[in-house]
């Protein structure tokens, strides 16, 4: 490959044909899979108002500090980002549109995110979520519903070694007494913590209780406890959305340290975990976000959702030894001559009116070749058509798994070729 050749920017990846029919069947999968719960789909841009990430996630956020594609529209200055998560697109479209007047929604969206982090394994800069969200429903019904769900698409997709965490985050008031608890615990330790838990321990703290430093982690179990904290009433939601769980045997474990990266969360939260991908063990997380409504500029109201990543689940899947068989064809269309080449053009429209795959070779080339090329194609069939079987109205039929090649009416070629196709 030549040095001035072009290449895809690092950690934005091509997907090829092969790899390409894994994601058309997974996302099949997944489409039927979310319209079976009465999920709708939305699609936003993948540019937003950088100020719409900044309110929603957070500001002293990796993401917001680190990691966003952000940059300043040249024609009229306007600061603009790639998106880096689609809960915050989402709803801003519903506010915009007003989708919650006097009717709460399950919606989904799949597309495009962005992120400036190191490329590695399920890591990448361009990736691809799904996302959904129920907004307008307050009620411990629905955050379980969302983690039955879960569990029920990583049974369509023969996924097993995957476990689900939980965690709950409580309401405001108690994130606050608890923030204002962390600040002084840590502040007076301020000399163990690591530079990322300095810059935080005024701005967020409670994301140095995600801190992966292994020389924190003492410092960090002893630290004050959320839990402590937590009011009746969301002790009584988590407890809820436990026992339905349980109900329907869905195994769990709870988390105290797991808060998620994004300031937006509150009450239940959770993630499904895997250690077959390495670091980049969640393949799905969320939980609650009662707040961020309020936040962006609508009249206050609940909302709950989750993401998961689909370069990590079908690395999953791949890595579990799952193929899939190649796309198949039912028809090859070999020809040779000009009359030949007019009809099998006609043939070839018929055949998939009729419903069938067919392709049409191009390109000209002996019929040897040209059987070469249908043998290769993984056709059922291929009907052959020189300019003899173009004076007739007719068509050879040969069965590319063994058999006799045989000659049939134009009006019968369907009918034959069907009786080839397993």
């Amino acid at each position: 490959m030549s040095d001035k050749t072009l290449q895809a920017v690092r950690g934005m990846n091509d997907i090829l044909p092969d790899e390409a029919e894994l994601w058309l069947w997974f996302e099949e999968v997944v489409r039927d899979w979310l319209h079976s719960y009465g999920y709708r789909n939305i699609r936003m841009p993948l540019v937003e108002p950088t100020a719409l990430f900044k309110r929603a996630i957070g500001e002293v956020t990796d993401i917001v500090e680190k990691e966003m594609y952000s940059f300043e529209d040249s024609l009229n200055g306007d600061l603009l980002t790639l998106r880096p998560e689609g809960t915050a697109s989402c709803v801003r479209a519903v506010l915009q549109h007003n989708l919650l007047y006097n009717a709460p929604q399950r919606l989904y969206y799949s597309g495009q995110m962005f992120r400036h982090e190191r490329p590695q394994k399920g890591r990448y800069r361009q990736f691809n979520q799904y996302g959904v969200e129920a907004l307008g429903f307050a009620g411990p019904d629905i955050d379980a519903e969302q983690i039955l769900m879960c569990a029920r698409l990583w049974h369509k997709l023969g996924l097993r070694d995957v476990t689900l965490q939980m965690n709950t985050l409580g309401d405001a008031a108690a994130r606050k007494r608890h923030r204002a608890k962390l600040i002084d615990y840590f502040g007076r330790r301020q000399d163990m913590l690591d530079a990322d838990a300095v810059r935080r321990l005024h701005t967020n703290p409670l994301r140095i209780l995600d801190s992966k430093n292994p020389a924190m982690q003492g410092l960090i179990d002893a630290a004050p406890k959320l839990m402590d904290e937590i009011d009746d009433d969301a002790l009584q939601h988590f407890a809820a959305v436990q026992a339905i769980l349980e109900q329907h045997d869905v195994a769990f474990e709870i988390n105290p340290r797991l808060v998620r990266g994004l300031d937006y969360y509150n009450r239940t939260v959770f993630e499904w975990v895997t250690t077959d991908l390495g670091a980049q063990g969640t393949i799905c997380a969320g939980g609650r976000y009662d707040g961020l409504i309020e936040q962006i500029g609508g009249k206050p109201a609940p909302a709950t959702g989750f993401a998961m990543g689909v370069e990590r689940l079908l690395a999953l899947l791949q890595d579990s030894g799952m193929t899939l068989p190649r796309q198949q064809v039912d028809a090859y269309v070999a020809h040779q001559g000009e009359l030949a080449g007019r009809l099998a053009s006609s043939v070839a429209e018929r055949l998939r009116d009729d419903g069938l795959r067919v392709l049409l070779h191009c390109g000209g080339g002996s019929f040897k070749s040209q059987m070469k090329k249908a043998d290769a194609s993984g056709a059922y069939v291929a009907v052959v058509i020189g300019d003899d079987e173009a004076r007739a109205g007719e068509a050879s039929v040969k069965p590319m798994q063994g058999g006799e090649q045989t000659r049939v009416a134009l009006d019968a070629l369907t009918r034959t070729v069907n009786q080839f196709i397993k």
